[in-house]
């Protein structure tokens, strides 16, 4: 692949030469560990989702379309070929609000890199050191491009599941597939070109689901498309007209182009993912734990108050504090007020919490009419470390007011869970689908990922027998 001259691809051939330098040894222990917590999430949400009427739907549609039995889709019997199983197992990682983030990024990135992680091991073989090395490739570059594009990327309409995380699918691919620094560049340009999906989709359309598996599947191809000598755009994010950055920003100043390679091997952004431990959209995590902080210190139910005020960014307002209309699970997962009411009914926000009938249902309706999301613009200037950042006030029926402020969500990397939470989050989830002795021989297994020698067992380890 001949070099292209006179113009400027420093960033993406800082994050190439990264990517195909990395190697099992250059990470560091905490970040291998975290790795393998981080993958264990991810396999669970993918697991659970596996019966969701979105993931069944596309499913049943690839499996008339591709004869391919080469991977496995998880949590079931089928098998589709690589890139269709990436598009598959990334859309039922992210199927349920369950999945990871990187808030400074505003990204998902399991849900995008491990489908196609494991496509890779089950179609050309991978080691479980060279598997983990590859997640951590994906984990590093796909939430710095989303820094780069800042939080302005998803306010203006952009979903980042699917716009940034095709990035991290691409280089995790990359790093598998063992491409040279010439080869990962073009990688990079064909996810670019391939970017895409819009927040109109959070309303009630399935396809939100879908945005993340589109990710997985294009990052995946574009690694194998450049392996076998098909170019991409070789200064993705560099080009003036027609770049990923300036196309995806409304101006220059709603980028930072020099975050795309900042501490690249120093600083470790694996180490700044989020797990969740609601079944909701992340921006309203904080709201939700600031409503149970306050019922520690003062226990209260739905007849107790009168209305309650979240007051948050203007991208916390924007993304989960529109006025709920009961148009489809999405809808009621990616709204505040909606998750709030389940939490004061329900005592909790996960799987259980969400079915055809609650959507409908006229207690959490008439309940959330009580809440409302407001923006602070103090909150806002504090920027992008800080959007979810909420002040929550509670207004009692008995004139007391109880307010608490939360900056960071638990699961957050500030909050990180330990690791039994983790494992008990993947084992309720899990266990809807695989046996006690697979659960178990899964989890194993993903915590001891560096003594694996062929990583393509955990594609048979998430096959229904």
């Amino acid at each position: 692949m001949a070099k292209q001259e006179n113009f400027d691809d420093t960033h993406s051939r800082g994050i190439a030469q990264f990517v195909a330098g990395l190697r099992y040894d250059k990470l560091p222990s905490e970040v291998r560990e975290r790795t393998k917590l981080l993958l264990l999430d991810a396999f669970g949400c993918g697991l659970y989702g596996a019966h969701l009427e979105w993931s069944r739907i596309l499913q049943r549609t690839l499996k008339n379309m591709d004869a391919t039995r080469a991977c496995t889709v998880w949590g079931t019997s089928e098998k589709l070929s690589a890139s269709n199983a990436a598009l598959v197992n990334g859309t039922q990682v992210q199927g349920f609000e369950l999945d990871d983030a990187h808030h400074r990024g505003v990204v998902h990135l399991g849900a995008a890199t491990l489908p196609a992680l494991v496509a890779v091991a089950q179609d050309r073989g991978l080691s479980g050191k060279d598997f983990l090395t590859a997640a951590v490739a994906a984990y590093e570059i796909g939430p710095r491009v989303g820094i780069c594009m800042t939080p302005d990327h998803i306010g203006q309409g952009w979903h980042p599941a699917g716009t940034i995380g095709i990035f991290a699918a691409a280089m995790g691919t990359a790093r598998a597939l063992g491409l040279d620094t010439e080869q990962t560049i073009h990688a990079l340009g064909h996810a670019g070109t391939q970017s895409s999906g819009l927040m109109a989709a959070q309303y009630g359309a399935m396809v939100k689901r879908v945005h993340a598996g589109h990710a997985a599947q294009c990052g995946l191809l574009g690694a194998y498309f450049a392996e076998n000598s098909l170019t991409g755009i070789r200064n993705v994010f560099e080009c003036e007209y027609g770049g990923f950055c300036t196309t995806f920003s409304r101006s220059h100043d709603r980028f930072n182009m020099q975050d795309l390679t900042a501490g690249l091997g120093d600083v470790w952004e694996t180490m700044n993912v989020s797990l969740k431990f609601y079944s909701c959209v992340f921006s309203g995590h904080t709201a939700l734990n600031a409503i149970t902080d306050i019922q520690e210190e003062h226990p209260f139910g739905p007849d107790d108050f009168e209305r309650i005020v979240v007051h948050g960014s203007k991208v916390t307002m924007d993304h989960v504090g529109w006025k709920y209309k009961p148009e489809g699970m999405t809808a009621a997962q990616l709204n505040l007020p909606f998750c709030i009411a389940t939490l004061l009914l329900e005592g909790d926000v996960f799987v259980d919490q969400f079915n055809d009938a609650a959507i409908q249902d006229p207690r959490r309706i008439a309940l959330l009419e009580k809440v409302e999301v407001v923006e602070d613009p103090a909150i806002t200037a504090r920027g992008g470390k800080y959007r979810h950042m909420v002040r929550v006030e509670v207004f009692f029926k008995d004139g007391q007011r109880l307010e608490r402020t939360v900056e960071v969500s638990r699961g957050s990397e500030k909050r990180f869970a330990p690791q039994s939470d983790i494992v008990s989050k993947f084992e309720k989830l899990a266990r809807h689908v695989l046996p006690e002795s697979q659960m178990n021989e899964l989890r194993d297994t993903v915590l001891s990922l560096d003594s694996l020698d062929d990583a393509a067992r955990l594609g048979e380890l998430l096959t229904v027998r």
